[in-house]
């Protein structure tokens, strides 16, 4: 089976181009004064001119993700919420902030229920309804008080820039936008940013959004607050309780009210800790579910010696793994402040024991339900075991990853999103930005753990990791792609501590997913279909589901000497871009982009 080796790209962009800046887009970059790895050139540039005028990872990576919100407008933005982690390295711990949507006060578990029946997912989607109290300006801001040293108008400013001053549409954002046309047709105010007669803009044509230059200008000017209340927030409960549907069309309205957004706040949660192999593994906790289930499956596969097994049976076993900790993720996970996880027995490596001893080490096991963490929680208290749990919702694949290091040490890991492609669809009117559709992130019916309630926080799989050995900063990493995320970031893991890859190639390596589903998922961008991989893991019995591609991962390694390289997708969404930037580079402001002995820095 051979593999895109991110270097071949390099050396291409190399031989090309005397100019780093000139490259559409690096997958591995190295430096020693900071680094910055997304999936946008335009947001990993931002995150790079922050470093060098004297901010740090915080601003830097606020800066990047206001530029996301324009240049990936369908993934991620401030109509939406994510989850970030911090690593202070004034303070030498890690840091969690949860800034994910909340459903509104109205909300009740009937919501999505009609006649007795939950809705089809896909007919929620695209209404009023389906937005969620948006947390992104909250999370911004939450970060750049407590840790960053930059204020909104500094961090706003290239986003600013960049909106006003617009990009040429490439493939990948032409492809999601054809995806999106029958959704952005059900909206006046979105068809007008994003349609020409009904079609998606064309590829190659340039793309600029003043309206959302203007909202960020507001945020520049008026911080969190001008969000949250006053004549944005108007517009923004407007969009959602009447949204401004195309004639002929019906849809659902909310029911948000000022009081909702004004309330909002961003919490700081407990990192999920867990060790494998010697490392530490520091991850989002509830209501993510990502950090647990990760963290659980780590724990399984401690009782495998992978690293001298054969490689079909290593991803056999990681395959195994990631299917029981999704049963119990399914069973057990929800926002904390509305359930009682059972965090400690589901992280416990005594359960993760029992739970490996159910694994057939030839056979792929199928569905299985989820185990009983109870025991092990060191707590007489808890409650009588549930029944199984009903089968989640789908959870679309849509959201964006971002990671920076500056030259201090401080590190950032965040993943936020707007849930689908396009979220809601809804385009607040004058303000050039997308709602979210997060509120179909809980499960429609129950029994489930993840049902609607007023406040609550629906169950997500974002995943923001870092990762340390012996107290310092080893490597980073996290992932778009809904659920999907947990197994990219669990396979990154796996394929980098077990199997001995470089993070570059653990990252561009072939994805497989298993969700405690009946199919295993697999991608046709990387031709799995037919290769030795398939047919080795063919005799373990699995039944496969194609789909384009799993994530878009993006990560850090911190290497000896004091160096960092940045790692993004060298072909998945259309390739990422690493920046990176060292002493001679930061004299002369501009990033030098590195990868072992090529080095391409541009001239003062």
């Amino acid at each position: 089976m051979s593999f895109w080796h991110p270097l071949k790209l390099i050396s291409l962009c190399y031989a090309l181009l005397s100019s780093t800046l000139a490259c559409a887009a690096t997958p591995i970059a190295t430096g020693t004064h900071g680094a910055v790895a997304t999936i946008s050139q335009p947001a990993s540039r931002a995150a790079l001119q922050i470093l060098q005028r004297g901010g740090n990872a915080i601003d830097a990576a606020v800066a990047a993700a206001a530029v996301l919100g324009v240049t990936d407008p369908f993934s991620c933005g401030v109509g939406g919420g994510g989850f970030m982690l911090i690593y202070s390295a004034k303070e030498r711990r890690v840091i969690s902030i949860d800034h994910r949507e909340a459903a509104p006060a109205s909300f009740t578990p009937q919501v999505f229920m009609r006649d007795g029946k939950a809705l089809p997912w896909s007919d929620a989607v695209p209404n009023g309804i389906a937005v969620g109290v948006p947390g992104t300006v909250r999370g911004w801001d939450e970060a750049l008080r407590r840790y960053g040293t930059m204020n909104f108008k500094q961090v706003l400013q290239p986003a600013i820039e960049v909106a006003r001053n617009g990009f040429t549409i490439g493939p990948n954002f032409h492809r999601i936008n054809v995806e999106n046309e029958a959704k952005f047709a059900r909206f006046s105010s979105s068809a007008s940013l994003y349609l020409r007669d009904g079609k998606a803009l064309p590829q190659g044509s340039v793309f600029r959004n003043p309206a959302l230059a203007q909202t960020y200008a507001t945020l520049a000017r008026g911080g969190p607050d001008a969000f949250y209340q006053g004549a944005l927030a108007q517009d923004v409960i407007k969009a959602v309780n009447t949204p401004p549907a195309a004639s002929g069309i019906t849809v659902t309205p909310g029911q948000m009210t000022l009081a909702d957004l004004k309330d909002y706040q961003a919490r700081l949660r407990q990192p999920v800790h867990s060790s494998y192999r010697g490392y530490d593994i520091y991850g989002m906790g509830t209501p993510s579910s990502g950090g647990i289930a990760i963290a659980e499956a780590l724990n399984i596969l401690q009782s495998f010696d992978l690293a001298h097994m054969p490689r079909a049976q290593a991803e056999h076993l990681y395959l195994q793994a990631s299917r029981l900790a999704f049963a119990d993720r399914n069973a057990y996970v929800a926002d904390p402040e509305y359930v009682d996880v059972p965090q400690a027995g589901l992280l416990s490596p005594a359960f993760a024991r029992q739970r490996a001893a159910t694994i057939n080490l030839q056979h792929d096991h199928g569905k299985v339900a989820q185990g009983d963490p109870y025991p092990f929680q060191d707590d007489a208290s808890y409650p009588l075991r549930p029944v199984a749990a009903s089968a989640s919702q789908s959870e679309p694949a849509h959201t964006t990853h971002l990671t920076v290091a500056d030259a201090q040490g401080n590190i950032v890991a965040y993943t936020f999103t707007i849930e689908s492609w396009g979220g809601s669809g809804i385009v607040v009117p004058g303000r050039g930005f997308l709602l979210n559709n997060e509120m179909t992130d809980f499960d429609f019916s129950g029994p489930s753990p993840n049902i609607p309630e007023a406040g609550k926080r629906p169950r997500s799989s974002m995943s923001p990791t870092l990762v340390f050995k012996d107290g310092k900063p080893a490597f980073s990493i996290g992932s778009p792609g809904g659920a999907t995320i947990i197994t990219t970031v669990l396979q990154t893991i796996v394929n980098h501590l077990d199997l001995g890859m470089s993070l570059a190639d653990a990252l561009a390596a072939p994805r497989l997913s298993q969700r405690n589903g009946d199919v295993t998922e697999v991608e046709t961008l990387l031709h799995f279909a037919g290769s030795a991989q398939q047919k080795a893991l063919d005799a373990y019995g699995y039944s496969w589901k194609a789909t384009d591609e799993i994530g878009a991962a993006n990560g850090l390694q911190f290497n000896g000497g004091g160096s960092i390289t940045a790692v993004s997708e060298p072909v998945r969404h259309g390739g990422g871009a690493a920046l990176a930037y060292s002493a001679a580079s930061a004299a002369a402001e501009k990033p030098c982009v590195s990868h072992r002995h090529i080095r391409s820095c541009p001239t003062p």
